[in-house]
């Protein structure tokens, strides 16, 4: 009996950590933080501590941020083509 409750609890427990994802909202806190309030966070042990919880929160996302972050701007589309020739539609109607 008790280990049946023991594996309930322990279900619940994951479906609530599921549902509430601590770990995704830590990493967009952490992520905000190192972005647009550095100047709050100018000490070198503070983000060198939010640079560590984001690599736990979210290490694919952050080694590809960081493996492209000097990459060149990717080319503009070409722009738009307007037709302003009406008689190929009044020929078709």
């Amino acid at each position: 009996m008790s280990l049946t409750l023991a594996v309930l609890a322990a279900l619940i427990a994951g479906y609530g950590l599921g549902r509430w994802q601590p770990y995704g909202r830590l990493a967009e806190w952490t992520n905000w933080q190192l972005r647009f309030h550095l100047g709050r966070w100018t000490s070198r042990p503070r983000q060198a501590t939010l640079f560590a919880l984001l690599m736990l929160t979210d290490p694919v996302g952050t080694l590809h941020a960081w493996r492209h972050r000097y990459d060149p701007p990717l080319p503009k589309s070409p722009p738009l083509h307007i037709r302003t020739d009406h008689t190929s539609e009044e020929t078709t109607r």
